[in-house]
């Protein structure tokens, strides 16, 4: 219906709703008759004439109705306006001016401060109630995010959120760029493919067609792509949608998008190259920053070793020590018994409170250890408070080893190797941050490599692969010892996997492929995958191997978790634009939700619940 049947005001600008955004009118537009269209930010009556801010995703505009402009049927149009109601109005831009005292009106704060649009005409083309809360940041921060979820339609409409969605907008576009010139083709893979009960848990479709059979939602597509290089496409990338019904964490949802990439004929190199030029060209398109070139590597033992994890944050130097068989020289029972012992230097961390220190004890019991020692060094080499006393036989070497100075704070943790480097690693980055120790560097840009090829799971002690079942190994000599019976030795295998790491966080992970059928099929036995399981769940693509398949690799990166570090924030909530819930539910359309007893019979699924 005409948009003047919609709405009660008593004066109509014509279409187009708006000639500029809200955001666009400069002091060079002064005198030029215009119209905008957007939200009412905010409301002020001056006893004859009404003010608004009018808001749309490029910014605000002062917009002034003063009857003897706008008459007083429009000015009275204007004070039943409040906030959130969409609004076309036409004017007049104006310099503000100064006021009577001669001060200038202008408001530094708006790109926009220098001018005024003075009504003419308005139209109101939607009305609101009062919102649950105000769409701006200092309004939404004292919002519980559950409560900004369910609203997100409100939400979204804060500058942050919109500044989030346009960097979010630029930086794919920046990568198809990159992409399409360098020749890669952008191929769609399937949404609704086969469960692959070998990874994380999948997202289940029930088929209609097939009773009792099901699809996957995929958690990748990596089988996919391969097959398109068996297929000939030789440079294939997507970004795409990837799922997976894992326990939520801050950095994760269940759907989440990826930038997918796979090449033919090449080693990890030129997929490191591609992937350099692809970052490269965002956080200088986005931030206008540059990255190391290259970007520095590093193997996994060393980063394990130094650093206590595969992805270190280098923002902080803090290295760990290995100092086992210093620890054997004391009489501390915790260290001489332990697997291994290692020391965190944490510098000036003297001036940590006892009631820090030792609550540090409970905190590290979190990652599975029994606690942390700690001691600071004083004049002269010597250690005071903590285990003090038991780092006299190995005070002098210990300083050496850790480089620790007069102040300075050693951490220790003795347990397991994955505890000790777990619990340190950790520290490293807690202490940072409580500390505010001043990080060297905005963004630390790192290369892992030599990942292993198979580590043990945690939970059941069973031999599962590092990165995943596809990835080639490092040497025709590995390849050898896959058919071995000894833990030990396929424990020590390494592998052609590589992983992207930017302040601490996995930007991107990738490998070299398996392109050899009898080797793939090795390396699932290897895992403990039989010949039917292995045909069951990987048939099509042991198959595809078969038929010439030529050597590949590729790497998947995170687009959430690159806007992440883009827009500065540690929740992926903040950079999607309709995110679940740490629950994995979607409070906007109420989901996940029951379905009728109609729908469920159409897929022959019958519910076996208990009763509440």
């Amino acid at each position: 219906p005409p948009m003047s049947q919609q709405s009660p005001s008593t004066s109509s600008p014509p279409a187009p709703y708006r000639t500029h955004t809200c955001g666009q009118l400069r002091i060079d537009d002064a005198g030029r008759t215009v119209r905008l269209a957007g939200w009412v930010h905010n409301y002020r009556d001056h006893g004859g004439v009404v003010l608004i801010d009018l808001r749309d995703r490029e910014g605000l505009t002062q917009v002034v109705f003063d009857a003897d402009e706008c008459g007083p049927a429009t000015r009275d149009e204007a004070s039943r306006l409040r906030s959130e109601w969409v609004v076309s109005v036409e004017g007049v831009v104006a310099d503000r001016g100064v006021d009577e005292k001669g001060k200038s009106r202008e408001n530094p704060k708006l790109a926009t401060g220098r001018v005024e649009l003075r009504a003419r005409s308005m139209q109101v083309l939607s009305e609101s109630p009062t919102p649950p809360f105000a769409p701006d940041e200092h309004e939404s921060a004292k919002v519980n995010e559950e409560r900004r979820m369910e609203y997100r339609f409100i939400d979204l409409r804060r500058e942050e959120m919109q500044e989030t969605l346009a960097v979010r907008s630029r930086a794919t576009k920046i990568i198809r760029d990159v992409m399409h010139g360098q020749g890669f083709l952008e191929i769609e893979t399937p949404c609704l493919t086969r469960a692959t009960p070998e990874g994380s848990r999948d997202f289940l479709v029930p088929s209609r067609l097939v009773p009792g059979s099901f699809y996957a939602l995929p958690q990748s597509p990596q089988i996919f792509k391969q097959i398109l290089m068996v297929g000939g496409c030789d440079r294939y990338m997507q970004i795409a949608r990837c799922f997976r019904d894992e326990d939520p964490r801050a950095d994760r949802q269940a759907e989440f998008t990826q930038l997918d990439v796979e090449m033919s004929f090449v080693e990890q190199e030129e997929v490191m190259k591609v992937t350099e030029e692809v970052v490269r060209a965002v956080w200088r398109g986005v931030l206008g920053k540059e990255i190391p070139d290259p970007i520095p590597h590093m193997t996994y033992e060393e980063a394990m070793n130094t650093y206590g994890s595969d992805r270190p944050d280098l923002r902080w130097e803090l290295p760990l020590t290995d100092i086992t068989e210093l620890g054997r020289r004391t009489e501390f029972k915790v260290f001489t018994g332990a697997a291994m012992v290692k020391a965190l230097r944490v510098p000036g961390g003297a001036e940590l409170t006892r009631a820090y220190t030792d609550g540090l004890t409970d905190w590290a019991k979190g990652f599975g250890a029994k606690g942390v020692a700690v001691s600071k060094v004083v004049a002269g080499g010597k250690f005071e408070t903590g285990v003090a006393k038991f780092l006299e036989p190995i005070a002098a070497e210990l300083i050496e080893a850790t480089g620790a100075k007069e102040g300075d704070l050693l951490a220790f943790a003795a347990d397991r190797p994955r505890i000790v480097h777990k619990v340190l690693g950790e520290l490293r980055l807690k202490v940072a941050a409580d500390m505010k120790i001043p990080p060297k560097t905005d963004f630390a840009w790192l290369w892992v490599v030599d990942f292993p090829a198979f580590e043990e799971d945690e939970k059941t002690g069973q031999l599962t692969y590092t990165h995943h079942p596809f990835t080639a190994l490092a040497s025709d000599e590995d390849v050898e010892k896959l058919t071995s019976t000894d833990r030990a030795t396929l424990l020590s295998l390494k592998s052609k996997g590589y992983d992207l790491v930017v302040n601490g966080s996995e930007l991107a992970g990738g490998s070299i492929r398996i392109h050899r059928h009898d080797v793939q099929k090795q390396v699932l036995a290897a895992l403990g995958v039989d010949e039917a399981r292995q045909e069951q769940n990987f048939g099509f693509l042991l198959e595809a191997l078969r038929y010439g398949a030529p050597p590949h690799g590729g790497i998947a990166m995170g687009i959430d978790r690159m806007v992440m570090l883009l827009r500065g924030t540690t929740n992926i909530r903040d950079v999607i634009a309709f995110p679940k819930t740490q629950s994995g539910a979607d409070l906007l359309c109420d989901a996940p939700a029951p379905v009728e007893e109609k729908q469920l019979a159409e897929v022959h699924i019958k519910l076996d619940l208990p009763r509440e």
